[in-house]
């Protein structure tokens, strides 16, 4: 019998939403109050996420606010991602959930098994990047330009050397939580646009070595001369992934009265607060 998970189909929110929202199911979670969960979701505006250690001085915020651009930073790690053209995955589980390994790589390995199938539903040969030897580690190996598709990391995934989906974690009350970002088209001039740089000519050298190691599914689609895909299509593919890497059961649900009370709290007092967005 397979385990039943929760799924949220959730709308467009803003930067300040979407965090407060994961944080919130993690919450919950940890509480055992709601099940496991997954949610698919998208951002209004687009917005740059930036990692939990990352300063803030990376990014020109001048340019942010030109291009109406939303801003937050985010509980896991890693560099700056434009969530845009994108479906936004969320996986929260705790811990000790069956099958579900204790280190943060070998969990990154069961927890994206799911991406892969959604990939290779969309005619795409993903597979997943395996740092474990010197060769891998100097074939990836990349320049940091800040931003978060720049360079894979354990068990993340690559399409011809190029990563296509980019994903954090973090741990916290006994709860895993993943989120990460299925790139549908890909706009590198605004991405680094949105970044400082010491000067034009390192920012024209990195966006170049950008360009070579971050693909988005409709790139790759029309290299193949395969029509791109919709958002909804997307969404189907990586739903039904998902349920199956995991070998579980998708429930559609919705945030409880509870989880809303949180997001409201979180939204305040963390995402849509300076103090936290601005701490480095």
């Amino acid at each position: 019998m397979k385990n039943k998970w929760r799924f949220i189909q959730s709308d467009v929110y803003s930067s300040a939403e979407n965090m407060a929202i994961d944080e919130a199911i993690l919450l919950a979670h940890s509480e055992g109050k709601v099940p496991p969960t997954l949610r698919f979701y998208g951002w209004d505006p687009a917005t740059l996420s930036i990692g939990y250690f990352q300063k803030s001085e990376e990014i020109d915020f001048d340019a942010v606010k030109e291009n109406g651009i939303g801003f937050v930073r985010r509980q896991t790690g890693g560099r700056a991602v434009l969530h845009d053209q994108e479906l936004t995955y969320s996986m929260i589980v705790s811990e000790d959930y069956p099958g579900l390994p204790k280190t943060v790589n070998e969990a990154y390995r069961v927890l994206s098994q799911g991406l892969l199938f959604g990939f290779k539903s969309l005619d795409l040969k993903a597979e997943m990047v395996n740092l474990a030897t010197e060769e891998e580690n100097q074939k990836y190996e990349a320049a940091s330009s800040s931003a978060c598709f720049d360079s894979p990391s354990w068990y993340e995934l690559v399409v011809e050397g190029r990563k296509i989906a980019g994903s954090a974690q973090t741990r916290q009350k006994g709860v895993v939580l993943q989120h990460g970002s299925i790139l549908l088209e890909l706009d590198i001039d605004l991405i680094f646009d949105l970044l400082r740089y010491s000067n034009p000519k390192i920012k024209e050298r990195l966006k170049q070595s950008f360009a070579k190691k971050a693909v988005a599914i409709n790139d790759l689609r029309r290299d193949l001369s395969l029509e791109p895909v919709s958002l909804s299509e997307v969404d189907a593919a990586f739903k039904k992934g998902i349920a199956k890497g995991l070998g579980i059961e998708l429930e559609d649900s919705p945030l409880t009265p509870y989880e809303l009370e949180l997001v409201d709290r979180l939204v305040k007092e963390k995402y849509g607060n300076a103090e936290w967005n601005f701490r480095r």
